[in-house]
């Protein structure tokens, strides 16, 4: 699903227009974007929960070359299902 089918389906459940439906959707993009940049979590009880990870500097190697490299440390987003939302996936 892209991001148009999924505009279409919100606008189809909620009973909105489909502007508003993608309003709502760069909406909550947006506020889990900011959220997880401020380093806090979003927990959404049943769906699952949204939260930032550190992942260390480390040394890597370059395939091609074989040569060490420094890779930077970096922060990952990662996202964990609630129960509900795992039920529902596996029928």
């Amino acid at each position: 699903m892209n991001k148009t089918e999924m505009v279409d389906q919100i606008a189809d459940k909620a009973g909105v227009s489909k502007s508003d439906a993608k309003s709502m959707l760069d909406a909550f993009t947006d506020v889990v974007g900011d959220t997880l940049t401020a380093g806090d979590t979003i927990q959404l009880p049943g769906f699952g929960s949204f939260k930032v990870s550190d992942r260390a500097a480390r040394q890597g190697r370059n395939p091609k070359t074989g040569e060490t490299i420094q890779i930077a440390a970096s922060r990952l987003p990662s996202f964990k299902a609630g129960k509900s939302l795992k039920d529902q996936v596996n029928g």
